[in-house]
């Protein structure tokens, strides 16, 4: 019989991995709460519609990539490619936006048929951090400021940030009639692709990967050139906040991002340290999205932390990977110690909640369990063996450090282990 395979592009997170995840998820929702930003959660599929209106129907994403489908009722599903637009639905249907401000976190995966390499999955997961009310460059200072401050918390210096300005849309047609007229004069070098985009929206051409055109592009009019003096001065007061929180960028005027919805500001994160998927943070404002899916103008603000990229700079820049070991392990040996260990390892978690007590399930001899417990990466094993049942005592044993085993009654269990994980220095860690 055939083997079952994963899908090409969609990873299993295995259990030696996912504490590191979880470490450094627990890091993203300390400060994007600490700033006052609340979590939303939004469907993995939404309407295809959604996502043609709002990222665009002359992009790569929604032409190429997207996980479309027919449901049985013959409407139009798509697995979501990222998580803006989905925000912005919920928003919109639940009543957030009217009168409102809202500061939102939320994360999970998203799908992108792309040709898989490292740093880029067919099913990836990202952060999404979103203000949706605020139409000052404040707000963008502080998407930006907390990114940095995630980047400062996980120990990541490999980091550099890119900024520019898209204007408002009527700065951005003036530099799109700009873009046509120059890529008109150089047709003979666009790409099938390029020319296919020309009319339609001569901005998405400043994303292409062909290398042949990078002379090309690189010489293209930019979007600095034909900023309102509204814009001009949201770029400006943005960079002095900048400046004033110590945060170095670079202005970047080729920086257009890959999603139509964007207006004003945009910024990407980016490092040498991941080869050619560089881009581990990227957003900007969308101003007109809202209104764009049926809702009343509302300015917001967001930006999307990929996952795998981050986890993958962490390690490269010397992050640690976190355990997922219990703190004590409980060592049974002996039919008459099976339901009393049972019930010490419960009423033990009933005292210490943020203990983690891992039991020995499926028996085993004393050797063997001793094995399994030290191979848990417990700090601690608890034993109990039919004479200490007899006389209503367990043994208390540390695996990492060389202290000598005790023995305690059951009534004293809780006071003791926890003396003696501050002794063996798990106290510290919590």
């Amino acid at each position: 019989m055939t083997q079952v395979q994963s899908i090409r592009g969609m990873s299993d997170i295995l259990p030696s991995d996912s504490a590191t995840w979880q470490a450094v998820e627990t890091i993203l929702r300390d400060v994007s709460n600490a700033y006052g930003y609340a979590e939303i959660r939004v469907p993995i599929v939404e309407r295809t519609d959604l996502f043609r209106r709002s990222i665009g129907e002359v992009t790569d994403v929604v032409e190429k990539e997207m996980y479309t489908f027919d449901d049985r009722n013959g409407e139009s599903l798509t697995l979501r490619p990222e998580a803006t637009a989905g925000i912005v639905r919920a928003g919109i249907t639940n009543g957030m936006l009217h009168n409102q401000r809202q500061k939102l976190w939320s994360t999970g995966p998203m799908f992108r048929y792309e040709k898989p390499q490292k740093g880029r999955y067919r099913q990836f997961h990202q952060f999404d951090i979103e203000a949706l009310g605020f139409d000052g460059p404040d707000i963008d200072a502080e998407l930006i400021i907390i990114t940095n401050r995630i980047w400062q918390a996980l120990g990541i210096d490999a980091l550099e940030l890119e900024l520019n300005s898209l204007g408002t849309p009527a700065s951005r047609q003036r530099h799109r009639e700009a873009l046509t007229q120059y890529f008109l004069q150089h047709e003979d070098a666009l790409d099938a692709d390029s020319r296919d985009r020309l009319h339609r929206n001569p901005l998405r051409i400043l994303d292409s990967k062909n290398a042949d055109m990078a002379a090309l592009i690189s010489g293209a009019p930019v979007t600095t050139d034909y900023l309102d003096e509204e814009s001009a001065t949201h770029f400006s007061l943005l960079r002095e906040l900048l400046d004033q929180a110590g945060i170095a960028y670079r202005v970047n005027p080729r920086l257009v991002r890959g999603l139509d919805y964007y207006s004003k500001t945009v910024f990407e994160w980016v490092t040498d340290r991941l080869g050619a998927q560089g881009t581990v943070c990227g957003g900007g404002r969308y101003d007109g999205l809202v209104s764009q899916l049926g809702g009343r103008a509302t300015p917001a603000i967001g930006c999307a932390i990929g996952m795998e990229r981050l986890l993958e700079l962490y390690r490269v820049c010397g992050g640690q990977p976190a355990m997922n070991a219990p703190d004590a392990y409980f060592v049974a040996v002996g039919e008459a110690a099976l339901l009393p260990a049972f019930a010490l390892a419960e009423s033990l978690r009933d005292a210490l909640p943020s203990l983690k007590v891992e039991m020995n399930c499926d028996g085993g001899s004393f050797k063997s369990q001793m094995k399994r417990a030290d191979r848990s990466g417990a700090a601690i094993a608890l034993i109990l063996g039919e004479d200490e049942v007899a006389q209503r005592t367990i043994g208390i044993k540390a695996l990492r450090e060389d202290l000598e085993q005790i023995s305690v009654s059951w009534p004293d269990l809780g006071a003791a282990v926890t003396q003696y994980i501050d002794n063996t220095g798990l106290g510290k860690d919590g």
